[in-house]
């Protein structure tokens, strides 16, 4: 069983890093920005870690796997992500497709979080940000896109 020590931190780490790329598109004045992208992960989070915590306590009663709970997440994360993505009329264009992914990527980190898996939390953190933040000065650059 994790340790509420464990749980708090995991819980806090998801808010740091899921922050650090909500914080990337809140400066780009996206409609999913801070707080949504935090929001997602604190949830995602919270959810693993609950899943943990019920198949620690059934899992010498009734077969259960802790993954079932998780795939939801991601299910769930399809319809917030649709939310997300906007059809511009006029100019017969779609936007909101990378912050819809962003939130499928935060939804992400907070199930690894939740269960302890750290070291791809935190490079997937790393590389999201590289994404989001240098890529679009190289598309800027090489293609002129704004």
């Amino acid at each position: 069983m994790v340790s509420d020590f464990h749980i708090f931190l995991r819980l806090a780490l998801s808010v740091v890093l899921s922050g650090l790329i909500g914080l990337e598109r809140q400066i780009h004045r996206r409609t999913a920005g801070l707080r949504t992208h935090i929001m997602v992960s604190l949830g995602s989070c919270l959810i693993m870690l609950t899943s943990m915590y019920v198949f620690d306590i059934y899992k010498n009663i009734v077969a259960l796997d802790p993954a079932r709970i998780a795939a939801g997440v991601i299910t769930g994360i399809g319809f917030l992500g649709a939310g997300a993505i906007m059809r511009e009329r006029e100019r017969e264009s779609v936007k909101g497709l990378t912050t819809a992914a962003s939130l499928w990527v935060v939804a992400g980190l907070g199930l690894a979080i939740g269960c302890g898996f750290y070291s791809a939390a935190f490079f997937t953190t790393v590389l999201a940000l590289i994404v989001l933040f240098f890529l679009r000065f190289i598309e800027t650059m090489i293609l002129g896109k704004k």
